[in-house]
């Protein structure tokens, strides 16, 4: 089931359900071009509606040959309307609480107009509906990743695994979210147009700088759902 609602100062939002940078690529406006934000390396794959896309990398860490090596809670600082989309994977959760709308803004900010943000995050919701009906553990497993078997501390706290072996803590879990607040965040960024789309486990929305256009709707498989009442 997908979730869709609009920003507006005159109706109630609606659901619907279906460090500074050290470089600086040039960006050439015949190609659409994706911030991957937080995303390590190009070696671990996006989704395919971005084949074709130019793909950029933005990480604070240089070892897996980011194109730019930035803290993206500085991208309000950068210029802005550069790209046609950010993407952003299992990313925002690393942020604290108050620093997800300065992360939000610069997402807002390097858009170009007809830009959207894909943002992944985990769904505690979905972690604590499991964790109560099967009487699970905070140990126990809830899936199985390619990383390896998540438990339900990983979930709320992040990869034990992950932050041990990658030796620093910025891999832990600051805050999470709900469909909800995950949706009222980027409302409350400026992003005008929102859809909400459910996983196991994980939510991903598609957050648009401007009302969505046909065209990105049916690209995105956003375009089957029914319009809002």
């Amino acid at each position: 089931m997908l979730r869709r609602f609009f920003r507006s100062l005159n109706r109630t939002s609606i659901y619907a359900k279906p460090g500074s940078a050290t470089v600086e690529p040039e960006i050439r406006d015949d190609q659409p071009t994706v911030l991957n934000v937080g995303g390590h390396s190009k070696k671990i794959p996006i989704p395919a509606h971005y084949s074709g896309w130019r793909h950029l990398v933005l990480d604070i860490d240089p070892s897996g040959g980011a194109d730019i090596v930035c803290d993206a809670r500085e991208l309000v600082h950068q210029k802005a309307a550069q790209f046609d989309a950010v993407y952003c994977s299992h990313n925002l959760e690393h942020y604290y609480h108050h620093e997800v709308p300065r992360v939000l803004a610069g997402f807002l900010r390097i858009l170009k107009p007809n830009g959207f943000a894909e943002i992944r995050v985990p769904d505690l919701i979905a972690a604590m509906k499991r964790m109560l009906s099967k009487g699970m553990d905070i140990e126990d497993e809830l899936y199985v990743s390619a990383a390896g078997p998540i438990s339900v501390r990983d979930m709320i706290y992040g990869s034990a695994r992950l932050i041990e072996r990658g030796g620093s803590d910025f891999m832990a879990h600051r805050t999470g979210f709900t469909e909800r607040s995950l949706g009222d965040k980027l409302h409350q960024a400026g992003f005008q147009e929102i859809w909400l789309v459910p996983g196991p486990y994980e939510i991903c929305a598609f957050a648009f700088k401007n009302p969505a256009t046909p065209q990105q709707l049916q690209q995105l498989k956003l375009a089957l759902t029914t319009e809002p009442g």
